[in-house]
């Protein structure tokens, strides 16, 4: 039980910080896209009274004078690390010193700076009692988007990835207030346990219920579910995703699935509220707002206060999904200040990294016509949805919109080298193009360097002198080719059937075209 003196003075405290936080809300809505410039979502929280004590971002400041770096990567080529920082004081990533540094290899994300001078920095999560360890780190080049026009990246979370802090400062433990936000791609999610951010304990096991306070998302429904069928904004107090009060179903919990997504948590004593909302237009809705759940170590809470990201608490690490920038603070923030941060978020201008269509640009949709006549100038490179298999079938205006759709792909970056590029599936995020045995299938990216390999293809001019040629990265005699209408990885003559020199110059001739989905 808390004590009356305590929440007379919790009710005053809170009052107060909504009185500063609704100045600055209103500041935020007259200031627009250039307020986002001059003060970040930390000023917003600190002038309602609950301060940031651990702020990540790799696309911008989080606090109006941030101007230190953001992230560290390290290429592979040479195991060199750079830290990336701002293009100037409170403003965006700089990703150009990205390109430049990673250029002809690929690159990893090895730390996720803290802008709050806490120093709750984000690196390699160790092993923990669900899964080994140490975790993969992320691909920095698989999360492109701008954010105000500028180019910047994401943290692309594949299965096996993960980021740990286990001797934090300032993070809320025991029943202390504490609130937080995230902003995830809303289109990449998985069932997988668990995708999230916030806080955890801080020896990497499953110490007991309320031992977590994080936010999870995806649709994952062996703990709780939303309406619909996901995926869903949930709380993660260990040994249970709470949607509501209580584990299991709740109905005021939405599925939610915009491009970009705001997701809000804050928990004090006997107290929490789950919120979310667009993050490029609108306000924030209260999903849950109410008492603890009443099974046994969830009032009080426990918490320890490690930071996880694109994990669960005892390092569970077969989730997906894509993290950009987030928050934990000191204190449970009112409604008024998040609304008044969400509102800074939406005037940062975050959107997708490129809105191109048929280019081999990365972030590009596009559609890959195969060039052999007379069987298949009409065919395009799709997954099939009876299996994994790639192949290749006639495509048109009268096909169904899940064909065109199984025919569509985003360019992304090279997996395992940046000037090459590697194909996610436009309708299966998370899911990559690539060769197993020479064929040609489509799978989950588990952050591993053996299927970034596997995954990454390098332009070159048609074999045929029509079109484009994708020769593997790990077999450079190998090219992209589709033999009785199945996809390999093929060379000019050899001992597999798909190596036959007939038509092999204009089986891997592509035209990159407009996207069918």
């Amino acid at each position: 039980m808390v004590k009356p003196s305590i929440r007379r003075l919790g009710r005053a405290l809170l009052a107060t910080g909504a009185t500063a936080a609704l100045a600055v809300g209103l500041l935020t809505a007259t200031a627009a896209t250039s307020q986002a410039a001059t003060q970040g979502p930390c000023d917003i929280y600190a002038a309602g009274a609950t301060p940031c004590v651990a702020a990540h971002s790799t696309t911008r400041a989080l606090y109006g004078t941030y101007n230190g770096s953001l992230y560290q990567v390290k290429r592979a080529s040479d195991g060199a690390t750079r830290d990336i920082g701002l293009l100037s004081a409170g403003g965006y990533a700089n990703a150009a010193a990205q390109d430049d540094f990673c250029a002809g290899t690929s690159c990893v994300i090895t730390v996720i700076y803290d802008q709050s001078g806490k120093g709750n920095h984000l690196t390699q999560a160790p092993a923990g009692g669900a899964a080994g360890g140490p975790d993969n780190l992320a691909n920095a080049f698989e999360a492109p988007v701008t954010v105000a026009g500028h180019k910047a990246y994401g943290v692309y979370v594949a299965p096996g990835t993960g980021y740990r802090n286990n001797n934090t400062n300032g993070i809320a433990t025991g029943d202390q207030p504490e609130g937080m936000y995230a902003i995830f791609d809303g289109t990449h999610f998985n069932d997988g346990c668990c995708f999230d951010y916030g806080n955890a304990e801080t020896n990497s096991l499953d110490t007991g219920n309320g031992h977590m306070e994080a936010l999870y998302f995806g649709n994952n429904k062996a703990w709780g579910s939303g309406s619909g069928n996901g995926p869903w904004v949930m709380a993660d107090l260990e040994n249970g995703l709470f949607s509501g009060v209580n584990r299991g179903f709740n109905a005021g919990d939405p599925s939610v699935n915009s491009r970009f997504l705001t997701a809000m948590l804050k928990g004090g004593p006997n107290q929490w509220a789950l919120r979310g909302g667009d993050t490029r237009s609108g306000g924030l809705s209260t999903f849950y707002n109410g008492v603890r759940p009443n099974a046994t170590g969830y009032n009080p809470m426990h918490k320890e206060g490690a930071i996880i990201l694109g994990i669960g608490g005892d390092n569970s690490k077969w989730a997906q999904g894509t993290f950009y920038e987030g928050v934990m603070t000191s204190g449970y923030p009112t409604d008024a200040t998040e609304n008044a941060v969400q509102a800074n978020i939406t005037a940062a201008g975050y959107n997708s990294g490129s809105t191109s269509t048929g280019t081999l640009t990365p972030g590009s949709r596009i559609s890959l016509r195969a060039t052999t006549a007379p069987c298949c100038t009409s065919h395009y490179l799709r997954h099939d949805d009876a299996d994994t298999k790639v192949v290749i079938s006639a495509t048109n205006s009268s096909s169904s919109a899940t064909d065109k759709a199984d025919a569509t792909w985003i360019v992304r970056a090279g997996l395992a080298h940046s000037s090459c590029v590697s194909f996610e599936s436009a309708n299966s995020p998370g899911q990559f193009l690539r060769h197993y045995n020479y064929q040609l299938y489509l799978n989950t990216d588990n952050g591993g360097g053996a299927f970034a390999q596997d995954a990454t293809f390098c332009p070159t001019a048609g074999n045929s002198g029509t079109g484009t040629s994708f020769r593997s990265v790990n077999f450079p005699t190998k090219y992209l080719r589709h033999y009785n209408y199945t996809a390999y990885i093929a060379s000019n003559g050899g001992s597999n059937s798909w190596d036959s020199t007939t038509s092999w110059a204009a089986d891997t001739s592509w035209l990159v075209d407009q996207p069918w989905g």
